[in-house]
């Protein structure tokens, strides 16, 4: 996958699956691009969400038998799993590694002012196109959610007030450019010589 180096990329991180959307952002990080990825909570993983659940149970044993606040930190919340996992991909120890996680943004829902930015998906991590129909899968959100993670239900509600807010927006836009082709449209024959002139100047 490439993209044009650009301020800044938002991605939506809805059906994509957490290794190969982890794997081409961690790349993109290292190359010096700034990400943002949001709804991390809707993210997929392939396999059932039983095999899923034991998996994270036996990475919750991994601690520190003396002292279990020294670490390993083991995080609930869907969007610092998905750190945690481009973390993985990348040398973080060292200063070239710090600096491509520092351009990274992982958020659940999708906050201001990302609702009003361009959102773009990454074909090569779709859930609908890598993963062979019929496979079992899970979302973060489920694993978060019965591993300990508080806040499903207060991002739910968020995300609903976000999704009301941008239907009022979509209907009053597509009114707003019926109108415009409509007035574009009776005023053709009264603007056609006024573009005919600027034509002849290249405009």
């Amino acid at each position: 996958m490439t993209y044009e180096k650009v301020q800044e990329i938002v991605i939506d991180g809805k059906g994509h699956l957490i290794g190969r959307l982890t794997s081409i952002v961690a790349k993109h990080l290292l190359n010096g691009q700034k990400v943002t990825v949001v709804r991390c909570e809707d993210l997929n993983v392939s396999g059932s969400f039983y095999r899923n659940k034991l998996k994270y149970l036996a990475y919750l044993r991994k601690r520190c038998i003396i002292n279990p606040a020294r670490g390993p930190f083991h995080f609930r919340a869907p969007s610092r799993i998905f750190y945690r996992t481009i973390r993985g991909m990348i040398p973080h120890k060292t200063a070239r590694g710090a600096a491509a996680l520092e351009r990274l943004k992982v958020f659940e829902g999708i906050p201001a002012p990302y609702d009003k930015l361009k959102r773009v998906v990454v074909p090569a991590a779709l859930r609908v196109l890598r993963l062979k129909p019929g496979r079992k899968y899970c979302t973060v959100k489920r694993i978060s959610s019965e591993m300990g993670w508080k806040y499903q239900g207060v991002v739910e509600r968020l995300e609903e007030k976000r999704k009301a807010k941008a239907q009022v927006f979509y209907q009053r836009k597509k009114a707003l450019n019926k109108l415009r082709t409509k007035a574009t449209a009776t005023v053709s024959k009264e603007v056609q010589p006024v573009n005919a002139k600027l034509a002849a100047f290249g405009y």
